[in-house]
């Protein structure tokens, strides 16, 4: 009946100790995934592995802008070659971190050729630190830095393919920081064949869900650029990389959520997006996203609600919402995906409102036009859980109409059930509202009702509910005066004919 359309990361600098440090990018991490879902954002990456963290001292090094001079000091130890090029160049990514120094650095002479001069090297050391200089200038935020590191990019897309896991990783986050400083920036690297270096890179690394994490991230970069759906999608669709996308959806309970939130975002994007989704529900993202969230809906359940699950059941909820909407009746009806997505807007309620609504949307458009889901939400005995959202704002009580709405549509069984559950005298609560769409709608589904059975009429004349139809009569505009006048003339005529002589 009512199927909805969609609804459709930059990190502070390097802390003061190492304690805070980490606490800072926990809390980073958990920020920008929430940021994600609330709305659709830009984002970049800064990478720290376990020997940096370890590195106490390394925390405060970036704090300190260098001098042009002392910049230069630097390239020339580093190029001067010699056992300590490995350490000059970790001592440069530490200055690296520091604004200013970014800057003073791709403006030096020669600095940039160094650097990537040192890609190329055959000294693996050098070669590592010589990406996390790079990473640590992807992490900038000023204009001139992307462009510079530019040169670069055929060497980290060339790593994606590489034996070094960790330099793969390394790459793939660096040149996802990238990919939003400009439209010249994506236009380069797509040019360099960044889409399929992506494919390749998680078709061969699948069974590694570190790097299946960072192609994901890098990815959603791609995906999120406002020429996406012109220049960006039609080549990741071609790419083949989207069947191992939909297959990262599952999350691994030893690793955890990040892979599968990463590649859930992609999957947002590509749906989310004006193209065809047919080719997306042919290679399985519904049922994939179906059999997620029934699993998950089975933890809510049991009351696992440890941080980080939400944050895969908002993306996946639409993805399926969407797709819902694009591949018309081709779930099958299940009705555990029902209890899912029940028990997320029971569970989530109160600690994260939005995502209740989110459940309650999806759970419309999963329900509208379809009695086998309709029926499976009356046998779950859900009717009383949705009436009860009626009392809510923010949205929940008008996508809790609309679901009650998809069932009331079936016919009279259905109507006389709802009934029973007790939604006329919810009704008559919510006709008293101010907000305008849930009144609305709210007289919609009471048409349906009345128009069910004698019987029905008859309670909401009980409940006294005829002198609010006649207030929203009188005292309205638009739709809703038509709507209202038109149960009244057709379903309480003995109340119009008295209001009719009266007057």
């Amino acid at each position: 009946m009512w199927r909805l359309k969609s609804l459709r990361h930059k990190a502070s600098g390097p802390a003061n100790n190492l304690e805070e440090f980490k606490h800072k990018r926990r809390e980073f991490e958990k920020t920008l995934r929430q940021a994600r879902r609330d709305r659709q954002l830009i984002s970049k990456r800064l990478l720290q592995d376990e020997e940096e963290e370890e590195e106490e001292d390394s925390m405060e090094t970036g704090s300190i802008a260098l001098s042009p001079e002392q910049v230069r000091e630097m390239i020339r130890g580093v190029q001067s070659g010699g056992e300590e090029k490995a350490a000059r160049l970790a001592s440069l990514r530490k200055a690296l971190r520091n604004p200013e120094s970014q800057l003073t650095f791709i403006k030096s002479e020669n600095s940039m050729h160094m650097l990537i001069g040192q890609l190329s090297s055959h000294n693996a050391q050098c070669q590592l630190e010589a990406a996390r200089c790079l990473h640590e200038l992807s992490h900038s935020t000023h204009p001139s830095v992307g462009p510079a590191c530019l040169p670069a990019g055929p060497y980290l897309l060339t790593y994606l393919s590489g034996q070094s896991t960790k330099l793969t990783e390394l790459s793939l986050y660096t040149l996802g920081n990238l990919c939003p400083d400009s439209a010249v920036v994506r236009e380069k690297l797509l040019t360099q064949g960044i889409v399929p270096a992506l494919a390749n890179c998680i078709h061969n690394q699948r069974y590694n869900l570190a790097v299946v994490e960072a192609v994901g991230f890098t990815l959603s970069q791609l995906l999120q650029a406002k020429d996406a759906t012109e220049k960006i999608i039609p080549a990741v669709m071609a790419s083949g990389i989207v069947p191992h996308v939909i297959s990262a959806l599952t999350p691994d309970p030893e690793f955890g959520y990040g892979p599968a939130i990463e590649c859930t975002w992609c999957l947002h994007y590509l749906v989310s997006s004006n193209l065809d989704n047919s080719m997306l529900i042919a290679q399985g993202a519904l049922s994939q996203c179906s059999a997620v969230l029934i699993t998950l809906g089975g933890a809510v359940a049991q009351g696992n609600l440890e941080s980080g699950i939400e944050l895969l059941i908002w993306p996946l909820l639409r993805c399926l919402g969407n797709l819902l909407v694009s591949g018309g009746d081709v779930m099958p009806e299940d009705t555990r995906l029902l209890a899912a997505l029940c028990v997320f807007s029971q569970a989530y309620l109160h600690p994260h409102p939005a995502l209740s609504r989110e459940s309650l949307w999806a759970l419309n458009n999963l329900t509208a036009g379809s009695s086998g889901f309709c029926s499976g939400l009356v046998l779950l005995n859900m009717a009383p859980l949705l009436i009860q959202f009626l009392s809510f704002s923010k949205g929940m009580n008008s996508m809790a109409l609309r679901v009650l709405g998809n069932i009331a549509h079936h016919g009279t069984g259905y109507c006389v059930g709802l009934t029973r559950a007790g939604l006329l005298t919810a009704l008559c609560a919510t006709l008293k509202m101010s907000e305008p769409e849930v009144v609305t709608l709210s007289l919609d589904v009471l048409y349906m009702l009345v128009s069910s059975s004698p019987q029905v009429v008859e309670e909401f004349t009980r409940l006294n509910g005829v002198p609010l139809l006649e207030a929203i009569q009188y005292n309205s505009e638009g739709e809703q005066r038509v709507r209202a006048a038109y149960i009244l003339d057709h379903h309480f005529p003995s109340f119009s004919e008295v209001e009719s002589l009266s007057s």
